[in-house]
């Protein structure tokens, strides 16, 4: 089981001096991310890779169907019923010699404000297609950010056991629409949905899978000879021996550079449900995705890995626990070696930070961590201080680059039904702002009584209702409001906008940024003709919607 492979290196570099130990259990790690449009199967490939890598003996189903058991990454009561992921999951777990920390992520556009935060904790992403569809709109915002940050992807084109497109029109569309030549490592035999077994396009070894039963075990693994699958498939083998001729002809191999300089995507098929092409691509993750490097500070200056300790805190999370209702923080490690119970210093507020009960996610499940290096994903428990975007260090100070709030496109009153869980009603909106769940805006006309939340997409009201009364017992009525364009502005453009109808200056209880909301972009357009010089900053935008 990989677990004794995690203690026989742990063990072999503990013997290894400060320094260079940092850096030698940095070069292990494969921190990533897995991105895509919903359905497109993010979160079964997920728990694929985990099966694969041998840290479970058994998947479960599809999740969201009825009566079949919900994936390990997906655990809130939401995401069982919708089929759906909301949340950001953590899974890791070692492979060979690495540990991987593989973050899930939200596929829903309305989610995309925690994918962001996610993709601010890894070095690598895998970009998971449906055969059938393709790129589609969720996963072209989220390759965009990708490339913003700077972040190699990999390519999984799933679902191959169904009926879908070609592959050379799948590759073109990758080329065309985003920019990134491909580079396929595996090629399919036989057409979506005619799956036959995948071609090693570095050594044109073909192997031929067996599938279980839904794909809640291993699937087993057959290299057969060219000249047997020649035989048995002599069409499916011949179309695909001239796709790969093509693909050499036009210089479609592998170059490690264009990868990590995101101009190129390795590419490799697969059907996650069944197993097909899944532990290839934990290979190709080990062999491909960098390791942790020096991270950017505020300032741009690169902080050594081998440098004091230092973390970013990326996600903050409520309610995984419901024995302990406690809330959790989590931290990517960016240098040093972080050890349970030393005091780091917010960089924020200066002050010291505990950090006593550390722990290693793998989907509901939690252990004690009493050491991790970069790359590595440390959850803290009871970080009531802590918010997304928080730098935590040691010794030598650091400021990592904040990560921004993405422009709300929903607006809705809230307020308590009981007037009696008014203090359990305050208390929640309290920690559901300070988990990033959504933003809490304030308005002078409105007082705290009736805070305004804002949304990148509606599905955040669903999310944010189903937790007041699920967790703090306190139910709330929603009062949409009419606006859909927000803009930064300041003290001189709120002045100014005073009275202004379809229009309303609200305060963001996270950072006391002073927000303009109007009905639309024309009602922008006139206002900004009106007040010529007026502070209308754009946010970054964060649902397909514009």
């Amino acid at each position: 089981m990989s677990g004794a492979v995690v203690e026989k290196s742990a063990g072999e570099s503990s013997r290894v001096p400060g320094e260079a130990r940092v850096e030698l259990e940095a070069g292990r790690r494969r921190t990533f991310a897995v991105i895509s449009h919903p359905d497109a199967g993010k979160s079964t490939l997920t728990e694929a890779l985990a099966l694969y890598a041998e840290v479970i003996d058994e998947a479960g189903a599809v999740h969201g169907k009825a009566g079949r058991r919900g994936v390990t990454s997906d655990w809130m009561e939401m995401e069982r019923k919708r089929g759906i992921s909301i949340t950001s999951a953590v899974l890791q777990f070692a492979y060979h010699d690495c540990v991987i920390n593989l973050l899930d992520t939200p596929g829903h556009g309305d989610f995309s404000e925690d994918t962001y935060r996610v993709l601010a904790a890894v070095d690598a992403a895998v970009m998971l297609l449906d055969a059938a569809k393709g790129l589609e709109p969720q996963t072209l915002k989220l390759f965009d950010v990708c490339r913003t940050r700077g972040i190699p992807v990999l390519t999984f084109v799933n679902k191959w056991d169904r009926p879908g497109r070609e592959a050379l029109e799948l590759l073109d569309e990758v080329e065309q629409t985003i920019g990134l030549r491909p580079m396929p490592v595996t090629w399919p035999v036989g057409v979506a949905g005619e799956l036959r077994g995948l071609v090693e396009v570095a050594t044109g070894e073909f192997r031929r899978y067996s599938r279980t039963a839904g794909g809640a075990t291993r699937a087993t693994v057959e290299l057969v000879p060219s000249e047997v699958i020649a035989a048995e498939e002599p069409q499916y083998w011949a179309t695909a021996q001239d796709e790969l001729a093509l693909l050499e002809e036009i210089g479609a191999g592998f170059d490690e550079k264009d990868f990590l300089a995101g101009q190129a995507t390795p590419v490799l098929f697969g059907a996650a449900l069944n197993g097909v092409g899944v532990a290839r691509l934990l290979d190709a993750l080990v062999e491909l995705a960098p390791a942790p490097e020096a991270r950017d500070d505020a300032d741009g200056k690169p902080r050594p890995l081998d440098a004091p300790t230092s973390g970013l805190v990326f996600k903050v999370q409520a309610g995984m626990d419901r024995a302990h209702r406690d809330r959790m923080a989590f931290v990517r490690i960016c240098s040093g070696r972080f050890e349970r119970g030393m005091v780091l210093t917010h960089a924020g507020t200066g002050r010291p930070f505990a950090t006593k009960y550390a722990q290693a996610v793998f989907g509901q499940q939690r252990t004690t961590v009493e050491e991790a290096f970069p790359g590595d994903i440390v959850g803290l428990v009871n970080a009531g201080a802590l918010r997304p975007g928080d730098t935590l260090y040691a010794e030598s100070p650091v400021h990592f680059p904040a990560i921004p709030s993405f422009a709300p496109e929903h607006f809705a009153v809230v307020r308590g039904a009981d007037a009696g869980s008014f203090k359990q009603f305050r208390r929640g909106i309290e920690q559901l702002d300070s988990e990033g769940v959504i933003q809490v805006l304030t308005s002078d006309l409105r007082g705290d009584q009736a805070p305004v939340l804002a949304a990148v997409g509606p599905l955040q009201f669903e999310v944010v209702t189903a937790r007041l009364e699920s967790e703090f017992r306190a139910p709330v009525t929603l009062e949409h409001l009419g606006y859909s364009v927000t803009r930064r502005t300041d003290a001189a453009g709120a002045a100014l906008l005073a009275g202004q109808s379809e229009v309303e200056v609200l305060t963001r209880r996270a950072d006391h940024a002073m927000l303009a909301v109007f009905s639309n972009k024309w009602r922008l357009e006139t206002i900004r003709r009106k007040f010529e010089g007026i502070m209308l900053e754009a946010l970054p935008a964060g649902s397909t919607a514009h």
